[in-house]
């Protein structure tokens, strides 16, 4: 943010690794939750910088590369009846419209009525591996490490979002229990293409291999912790293991919104470094890093549904301290949004959160 950096002693990708290796950085890295802003608030910023990037104009620490996305195969509209005139398909087949506001969506998911495996043994899933996907990654890992910005290797909705997308939440849930034929063939065809990509991001070298799966609620788990240690641990395990072959110290982020605490000691077991975003509204974060920071680091902690949309810019700023001085006490903590921030915020908000990270003048 022009103006308002502090002295370095640290490059930012030597900030980011040190502070998620739960090492201390020369002060807190920070970002916005997946970079960005919504669509209104994202015109604020226009107006109010003259900028169109925010992690060029605030200066981000780690960014992100990604697998070019395939375009949708021309025979997906045929696993659809009756879709509204404006419905898109994405790579994977699934097809969505305008939802209710903002960012969201209502899809309409390709699988939902498939009625055996063998239905789903033949859905074409997209050809990510194709070289002309990823052949590009090597290079832009490689620019970012050139301008010392930690990389991070994007997989978030790793496995039960998407799996939900192609079959529907109901049924993909119903599935695990009673027609378990059914969901083993799809989160193992899932799984084997994401082990792949894990792969191929840990061979560009990225310093962080950025998984996830919404699978908590704002009271607890989305289904119990039991149904999710046999249909989703060992899965994970199995990408996050292909990722390590590669290269071993690469980094392991998790997103989860909601409360997740009822996995993390499993999600600590499979080989997560990180968690993200530990949503304030559901889990207090000064007690996940007292209960769990000799293991993990934490990145988020901001709550968007509270501080940022509600707080006055001295109640933003008062909230950054904290986090610091707990979260972020000895390492283990980088400062971000825990979602992307909605027009209800105040730009002064917004302000207040970076001016408060680069004037922190305690121990980071």
């Amino acid at each position: 943010m022009p103006g308002l950096t502090r002295p370095s002693t640290m490059t930012p990708r030597q900030r980011v690794l040190a502070a998620m290796r739960r090492q201390p950085p020369d002060r807190v890295p920070r970002e916005l939750s997946w970079g960005a802003f919504t669509p209104a608030l994202m015109e604020v910023f226009r107006q109010r910088t003259g900028a169109d990037d925010p992690a060029e104009y605030f200066g981000f620490e780690a960014r992100s590369v990604s697998f070019h996305t395939p375009a949708p195969a021309p025979d997906y509209w045929r696993y659809h009846a009756d879709l509204p005139p404006d419905a898109t398909l994405d790579a994977w087949g699934v097809a969505s419209v305008v939802g209710s506001t903002y960012h969201f969506r209502r899809r309409f998911h390709p699988l939902a009525r498939a009625q055996t495996a063998d239905e789903i043994v033949a859905y074409p899933l997209p050809d990510y591996m194709d070289p002309r996907y990823h052949a590009h990654l090597d290079a832009a890992v490689a620019a970012l490490h050139a301008r010392e910005l930690a990389s991070m290797g994007e997989l978030v909705t790793t496995l039960f979002e998407v799996s939900w997308a192609l079959r529907g939440m109901v049924e993909l849930l119903t599935d695990m229990v009673l027609r378990p034929e059914l969901a083993e063939v799809l989160l193992e065809r899932v799984t084997a293409l994401r082990c792949a990509q894990a792969r191929r991001y840990a061979l560009a070298g990225v310093d962080i291999l950025r998984l996830g799966d919404d699978v908590g609620t704002q009271r607890g788990m989305l289904m119990s912790p039991a149904l999710w240690r046999e249909w989703l641990k060992p899965r994970l395990a199995r990408i996050i293991a292909a990722a390590h072959a590669v290269k071993p110290d690469i980094l392991i982020f998790y997103h989860c919104d909601g409360d997740c605490r009822a996995i993390i000691p499993d999600l600590i077991e499979v080989g997560l470094d990180i968690l993200n975003p530990v949503q304030p509204e559901c889990m207090n974060p000064t007690e996940i890093k007292a209960l769990y920071g000799d293991r993990l680091a934490f990145w988020g902690t901001m709550g968007t549904q509270t501080t940022f949309p509600f707080g006055t810019p001295d109640e933003v700023r008062a909230m950054v301290r904290e986090r610091i001085a707990t979260v972020g006490r000895g390492g283990g903590l980088l400062l971000a949004p825990t979602h992307i921030l909605e027009p209800e915020v105040p730009w002064e908000n917004v302000l207040a959160f970076f001016q408060a990270i680069d004037e922190y003048e305690g121990d980071a």
